[in-house]
């Protein structure tokens, strides 16, 4: 069969109406590993696309010889700049230097260290269900996506981060500029301008990434002429990462990936997990009816619609993956979209069970690069849910959603909704 005749992986115009998942589907049982050419521009000469469960697991829990460091994250082939500037987070680091960085922030993303955390994240998502109502009064549209979603994760990396509350709206704007730029259109070169989790126009994120860069730079520097602080801050300043200390600058480019990875894949998961809901009435009544089930909901959400479709590696020599054999240098994307419907592993893969169990999905990656805030995303994605369903007797679509037009990031763009709070007749 000819592989390319079912879906252009590469063109992001093929994710406007969702994940191409019978396309994903097919592919995947014809050839899980199989070449995708790409005849010009920054993805050429191609890359292998990876879409078995199996073969992605390989690939990511094999660091050393399947690279983030080489070519960084996106398929694009980056400029010597924007690379170096890649290279500088914890998702396009490799072994052992990837391990220096993270060992010294680990304990602080623990499931107790999280946990603790649970106070803070419910105070600020009644706040935010307590603003949504307002917006929504007399029955008014509320813009989903960015006035609700998108407002937990920026609160919540403010109180990580220590950041006075004054610049929180401040960081969030900068954090919208940078979804903005997702959508600019072109590959998905914007996502390295934050952490990867981008998709659209190369220059839209830019210049809102080098300002909260700047900003944080400068945050760093204050927080060096005072008394420390037992913040993630205090950490990251005077941590030890491999026998060095960090700057300012590293500072920066550490919190621009803090803050969109924050931003960015937990306002995906809240915002497109609500349409999930929506789209599945059962599902909602049945979550509605017994709030103990909303952990589950939240692992079937990132299951079915994982933040991220793929991420790059590039392979460090030659090798083999799923019985192809890989060059050394290739492009290699391992899709989450194709492996977390994978019917060999997930029963009845295309079906949206929040009772789903075990519910074994690639969205926080696998191995060494696993999620390093994933006790954090399962924690507000429950404590938003909960909260989110206890303010609001009926939650309703006011029109149709619009998706971010981006190869890589399985985001919306615009989820219009009313909303009924609880009590109101």
């Amino acid at each position: 069969m000819t592989t390319s005749a079912l879906a252009d992986l590469y063109d992001p115009d093929t994710y406007l109406a969702g994940p191409p998942h019978e396309a994903f589907a097919a592919l995947r049982r014809a050839a899980p590993v199989h070449w995708r050419e790409v005849p010009t521009g920054p993805a050429a000469p191609g890359y292998w696309a990876v879409l078995g469960y199996a073969e992605v697991e390989h690939v990511l829990c094999e660091p050393e010889l399947f690279s983030s460091e080489k070519g960084g994250v996106v398929l694009d082939d980056l400029p010597p700049d924007r690379l170096a500037q890649m290279r500088g987070m914890l998702l396009a680091m490799d072994p052992p230097r990837h391990r220096d960085y993270r060992r010294p922030l680990a304990h602080r993303f623990t499931h107790r260290a999280i946990a603790m955390l649970e106070g803070r994240v419910r105070d600020a998502s009644r706040a935010i269900m307590r603003e949504a109502a307002e917006r929504g009064h007399g029955g008014g549209e509320v813009e989903f996506v960015g006035e609700v979603a998108g407002q937990l994760p920026t609160r919540v990396v403010g109180e990580l981060m220590g950041l006075p509350r004054e610049d929180w709206d401040y960081v969030h704007r900068l954090a919208e500029a940078l979804n903005r730029g997702q959508d600019a259109g072109g590959a998905d070169r914007a996502a390295a301008e934050g952490d990867g989790a981008g998709g659209g126009g190369g220059e839209g994120a830019a210049a809102p990434t080098v300002e909260m860069a700047m900003y944080a730079a400068g945050f760093a520097a204050g927080r060096r002429a005072r008394p420390p602080r037992d913040d993630l801050t205090g950490l990251l300043l005077a941590g030890d990462f491999g026998g060095r200390t960090m700057s300012d600058l590293d500072y920066g480019s550490f919190f621009v990936q803090l803050v969109t990875a924050g931003n960015d894949t937990t306002q995906t998961m809240l915002s497109s997990g609500l349409l999930a809901l929506l789209t599945h009435p059962d599902q909602l009544a049945d979550l509605r009816a017994d709030p103990s089930l909303a952990p589950g909901a939240v692992e079937e959400i990132l299951r079915w619609a994982n933040p991220l479709h793929y991420f790059r590696r590039t392979a460090a020599a030659d090798a083999e993956v799923g019985g192809v054999r890989i060059r050394a240098g290739d492009r290699l994307a391992t899709y989450f979209t194709a492996a977390n419907r994978d019917e060999t592993v997930f029963a009845d893969p295309d079906r949206f069970d929040i009772r789903r169990s075990p519910n074994r999905h690639l969205s926080f990656g696998k191995g060494e690069h696993f999620c390093l805030g994933a006790h954090l995303a399962r924690l507000e994605g429950r404590v938003f849910l909960e909260e989110l369903l206890s303010s609001f007797a009926a939650i309703e679509l006011a029109g149709p959603p619009v998706r971010v037009r981006s190869n890589l990031n399985n985001g919306l763009k615009s989820l219009p909704v009313r909303l009924t709070p609880a009590g109101t007749s």
